[in-house]
Formats: C-alpha cells, sequence, structure tokens
C-alpha cells in the first residue's frame, strides 16, 4: 500500500473527529499527529487516539502547539501569551501513512491571516466529519465545496444517527466519496473502533 496522508477536519467542533481518527488510523495502522491542541492537555486527542488503538505499528507524533485554554486556537495562544506561527508547523517525517487531525472546522483561526485550511497540503487527502444538527447540511457543502475549489479530493465519514434525507443531498450534490458512518455508540473503546476499522477499511484503501 502506497503511504498517503489524510487530514481530518469536521463541519464544527465536538462533530466526532477524534474518534474517526482513531479509526482511520487502526484502518490503516497509520502514524498520528495533532499540530494544534487547544485545552484538555492532561488527556489530549493524541492520548485519546493512542488509547483506542490496538496495532503496534502506529506512532504517535508530538503537538507543534499545546495550548491550555479550550478556545479556537488564535485565542487560546493569545492567552498563553504566544502568536501560532504555520512555520513552525512541520509535518512529521515517516515511512508510513499519516493522519492528521484538524482543531475545529476548516476556517478557525490560528493567527489574524491563517486558518486549518493553511495546514492542509496540496497532497494530503481530506476527510471531512459531518455529524447531523440544524445547519450541518449548510457546513457540509461549504466545507466541501471550498475544499474541491482548492483542488484537494474529499471524502466524507458521517457521524452519530442515520439522518437519510441530509445525507443524501450531500453526497448528491458533492460527488464525494462516502466512507461511511460513526453510530451513536455508548462509548468506544478498543474493540469498538477496531469493528469500525474494519468496516472503512476497504473505502479507505481506495481512496
Amino acid at each position: 500500500m502506497k503511504n498517503k496522508t489524510y487530514f481530518i477536519t469536521g463541519t464544527s467542533t465536538e462533530v466526532g473527529k477524534t474518534i474517526a481518527s482513531a479509526i482511520v488510523v487502526e484502518a490503516l495502522e497509520a502514524d498520528y499527529w495533532k499540530p494544534i491542541q487547544a485545552g484538555e492537555l492532561d488527556y489530549c486527542d493524541t492520548k485519546k487516539v493512542k488509547a483506542l488503538i490496538s496495532n503496534k505499528k502506529s506512532q504517535f507524533y508530538d503537538n507543534a502547539y499545546a495550548l491550555n485554554t479550550p478556545m479556537s486556537p488564535h485565542a487560546a495562544a493569545k492567552i498563553d501569551g504566544i502568536t501560532i506561527n504555520v512555520k513552525n508547523i512541520n509535518t512529521p517525517k515517516t515511512k508510513n501513512s499519516l493522519v492528521i487531525e484538524g482543531a475545529g472546522g476548516l476556517l478557525v483561526p490560528l493567527n489574524n491571516q491563517q486558518t486549518i485550511l493553511d495546514l492542509i497540503k496540496p497532497n494530503y487527502k481530506v476527510i471531512l466529519v459531518s455529524r447531523h444538527y440544524l445547519g450541518s447540511i449548510n457546513h457540509s457543502l461549504l466545507s466541501i465545496n471550498l475544499l474541491q475549489e482548492k483542488g484537494f479530493e474529499v471524502a466524507v465519514i458521517f457521524s452519530g444517527n442515520e439522518h437519510k434525507t441530509t445525507e443524501a443531498i450531500i453526497k448528491k450534490m458533492t460527488g464525494v466519496l462516502i466512507l461511511g458512518r460513526i453510530e451513536e455508540e455508548p462509548y468506544f473503546d478498543k474493540n469498538v473502533v477496531k469493528e469500525y476499522a474494519n468496516k472503512l477499511r476497504s473505502g479507505l484503501l481506495k481512496f
């Protein structure tokens, strides 16, 4: 399998990016990197993903920025007395596939000029996690259209309970690959993540 880099973003915050990241990491036995962590430093997303992975191949890389406050990165950085410099955010060198988890959505500011979108390089494949809520169709279409305009390959993972009309219109209006859905599970542990990894693997390998 050719090694690839996958950037996982979402339609908003709290839509399931970290669980989706863990599933993709497990499915591909890929490495994981969260460039910017804002808040929850004691149990950050890297630790959460690591706790859900069963394979022994995946490596986990340190955040480029670990910010103390659970806010937009530009605001959290200001509280910490720093300014995020994208030039200091260097993709880890690995011979393995790499899963990169963003923070919030695509246009979350990093500083006064740049957003999460500026972290996505031309060769990355982008996976959008879309969770159903009032306004999610708009957020999904805006995100997908922006990524497609920039020339990125985009696939979608739906998160939460099925909503057929929402999912159908997103697929129809964008033509993106739908990798599958992560259901509203009572809990996620290594076994549940492995089950989803097995379901999504074939689609990920084609993407």
